[in-house]
């Protein structure tokens, strides 16, 4: 009939696997990478919380909890 079993194709099936489990690595070690960046401007809007509870203050006046000011 002309079918061919799995065993004499050329490509086994731990080939692909293989390489399947590989591109996973290689695409989650590219996301690390991306996830350890700095993106600018990250001190700058760390620096608008609340040193006591930790919210972001808008504006310049106090912080809702009352107890830091203006920085």
């Amino acid at each position: 009939m002309g079918w061919k079993s799995a065993r004499n194709s050329p490509v086994s099936g731990f080939d692909v696997i293989f390489k399947i489990v590989s591109l996973f690595l290689v695409v989650m070690a590219v996301l690390a990478m991306f996830g350890k960046l700095r993106l600018p401007g990250a001190k700058r809007l760390a620096s608008h919380r609340c040193p006591s509870c930790g919210r972001f203050r808008i504006g310049k006046g106090a912080c809702p909890c009352g107890k830091a000011g203006p920085p």
